[in-house]
């Protein structure tokens, strides 16, 4: 069976030291729904154009010393000047942002994941503001945004699963290099939660299964036909009739619904490991994942019976997620 909690990349080898290295640290930083940007969780250093620019400015400085230039002073600490003013609004391009993760949406092994960050500003606007995930790659692609004075932004960020099963998220990475790229200021935060990767359905579709009511077995199928007599009523599925619609419930509340008639029926299929036979266990994973998309769809009521692990018939959107995490948990 694949591990139920996978990290989003493989642990560092001995000789890497940077890697080991940020293993220790994002291990000493608890996961979080939210996180706040402060003085506490928000790193500066000069980058490579400041560092450049503080050998300008010391260049001269010892040309100003030598020459005894007025003139050569007053630009030296002109630039040292607006360099300091540009390492505050660096900083403060971040500080007081509240960073928290919108419900994850699972994904299908081989798809990419997304991470939909919203971006909270109480403050005025802010700009030049990149989000990367950090998944022990250098360098990280970042994505750039405004954030609205006083507003909320949106950032997706995508990331690929190394296999199915669920996984913690990645480390999520905020910097800015806003106004002259002087300074860089990040910080990083470990988003509590985890994300579900579902083996990935088998392409092209397979044909359906022959299930034990296709053979004639009457329990696992309950009435079909066109029956007149009214019992209830249903949501809509598609290739009911016009004459089936409630069109006043409709009308009024814009959702879909049929009536239940007492010929009508709903179809019940089980879906078995075993009708997945001669295969091995990531392709009979991909079949029966490819099986239950396509059940889900058709609108039937279906369960699912794995080794140790049995579903029973039912539909909808709950049913067929806990099948999916079933077999990316197999």
């Amino acid at each position: 069976m694949a591990d139920t909690l996978a990290p989003a990349s493989g642990p560092p080898s001995l000789l890497d030291a940077r890697g080991r290295w940020r293993a220790w640290w994002e291990a000493r930083r608890e996961p979080r729904e939210s996180q706040t940007l402060t003085q506490r969780n928000i790193y500066i250093v000069p980058s490579r154009a400041g560092l450049a620019f503080c050998a300008t400015l010391l260049l001269l400085l010892v040309v100003a010393i030598n020459y005894q230039l007025s003139l050569g002073f007053a630009l030296t600490f002109l630039l040292a000047g607006s360099a300091a003013a540009s390492m505050q609004m660096t900083h403060g391009s971040l500080r007081g942002l509240t960073l928290h993760l919108k419900p994850l949406v699972p994904a299908f092994d081989g798809d990419a994941a997304i991470l939909e960050v919203v971006v909270t500003n109480p403050g005025p606007a802010r700009l030049g503001v990149g989000f990367g995930l950090d998944l022990g790659q250098r360098p990280i692609p970042l994505a750039y945004a405004e954030i609205a004075a006083e507003g909320q932004t949106s950032v997706h960020l995508s990331w690929l699963g190394p296999a199915r099963g669920l996984h913690a998220l990645p480390v999520v990475r905020a910097e800015s290099r806003y106004p002259f790229g002087l300074f860089r200021a990040w910080t990083i935060w470990r988003p509590a939660g985890q994300q579900w990767i579902y083996p990935r359905p088998e392409s092209p579709p397979p044909p359906w299964p022959q299930t034990d009511a296709a053979r004639g077995d009457d329990s696992l199928a309950t009435r079909t036909g066109s029956g007149t007599e009214f019992e209830g009523v249903r949501a809509y599925r598609r290739g009911d009739t016009l004459r089936q619609v409630v069109w006043k419930k409709a009308a009024r509340t814009g959702e879909m619904i049929s009536r239940e008639t007492a010929g009508a029926v709903q179809r019940q299929m089980w879906l078995h490991w075993n009708q997945a036979q001669g295969l091995d266990t990531e392709a009979r994973l991909s079949r029966l994942a490819a099986w239950v998309v396509a059940a889900d769809a058709a609108g039937h009521a279906w369960g699912l019976s794995l080794p140790g692990t049995e579903l029973a018939p039912a539909n909808g959107a709950a049913h067929r997620h806990a099948a999916l995490q079933a077999l990316a948990r197999w």
